[in-house]
């Protein structure tokens, strides 16, 4: 189960990661007259959205499981 649990908080995380990354970089690129500003900091933005949803799937599916008791 926790290869299950990897596998779909790998590829629902990069998504959160990438819709992170888009709106952050069309904000911050509004503010700022370079794009690397912007880009770094919406990078930094993209790794913790994809940390955080990766690390909540993998703790709601260990609390799923213990209801289950599968």
């Amino acid at each position: 189960m926790l290869l299950f649990s990897l596998v779909i908080g790998g590829v629902f995380s990069t998504l959160a990661a990438l819709c992170a990354f888009v709106i952050t970089y069309g904000e911050y690129l509004k503010h700022y007259p370079d794009k690397r500003t912007p880009f770094i900091m919406a990078v930094k933005v993209s790794l913790a959205a994809f940390v955080v949803f990766m690390v909540l799937s993998v703790l709601l599916m260990n609390v799923v499981m213990k209801f289950m008791k599968v």
